[in-house]
């Protein structure tokens, strides 16, 4: 059984929507009560018309650190090639003080070959691109204690993926939140792989948050079994236009009754 309570997030997924109707979708949530609030790290749609509406990750934070007072924010996830890894812990940093230390650093290795191209990016392959997030991740850290003036804390670091020989390894060195889709069966068996990086380095892997991604409400699917084994966040991705947020209420309600 986890030692952190249940959370609840939500994904307002920044597609086909004028940011107006984005900020109020922000608003809505933080007033609904959620735990965390993410956007994505993309430059086109993902779902709908691929040319659609869209905006961008890290200028959107910055705009929801100053909106909310309450929520955390952050990406799920930002891709670690887009932008130089010290630039990245300098960015973090300065929305972490914007906000009054409540960013998260959703950090992954990348796969929306369109982004890529089309922004010039080399893409690749899995392989190099998970090196990629390997080399960054230290780079992050260093800078963060570099910058003056420092983070207000130690930022959480939250790394998406769920490769069981470098992402898995990844989150046993330096992630305090991991995030991962799956069915139960396979978040069984990942689970008990990043145990076993995490007794390799030495970390108590009690102390990493493990997170995932939920259509639906929490009965329709593995929330419970995935709550019993260790899963404590849980996020609702919503798409624009209208950010339709009535599925969070079955969501808030049952992590009141499983955190008493």
């Amino acid at each position: 059984m986890s030692s952190h309570p249940i959370r609840i997030g939500v994904q307002l997924q920044p597609q086909h929507a004028d940011y107006a109707q984005i900020r109020d979708a922000v608003l809505r949530a933080e007033d609904k009560g959620v735990d965390v609030i993410f956007n994505w790290d993309h430059f086109y749609p993902l779902s709908g018309d691929p040319d659609g509406k869209h905006f961008e990750c890290w200028t959107m934070l910055a705009a929801w650190a100053e909106q909310t007072e309450r929520v955390e924010i952050g990406a799920l996830v930002t891709c670690g090639g887009y932008r130089n890894p010290d630039l990245l812990a300098d960015m973090s940093r300065t929305v972490d003080h914007i906000s009054g230390g409540r960013l998260i650093l959703g950090i992954g290795s990348g796969w929306f070959e369109k982004d890529y191209d089309n922004y010039g990016y080399d893409f690749t392959t899995a392989g190099k691109r998970l090196d990629l997030l390997g080399e960054y991740l230290p780079r992050i850290k260093s800078r963060f204690g570099e910058l003056n003036p420092a983070p207000t804390r130690d930022i959480p670091v939250l790394i998406g993926g769920g490769g069981e020989k470098k992402t898995l390894r990844y989150v046993a060195e330096y992630a305090n939140i991991w995030h991962v889709f799956g069915d139960l069966e396979a978040l069984t068996r990942k689970s008990a792989i990043l145990d076993g990086h995490c007794e390799t380095v030495g970390r108590d892997a009690g102390l990493i948050e493990r997170s995932t991604a939920l259509p639906g409400s929490p009965e329709d699917g593995d929330a419970e079994a995935l709550a019993d084994l260790g899963f404590t966040l849980f996020t609702v991705g919503i798409s624009g236009p209208d950010y339709d947020l009535t599925q969070l209420d079955a969501w808030l309600t049952w992590r009141d009754q499983r955190n008493g």
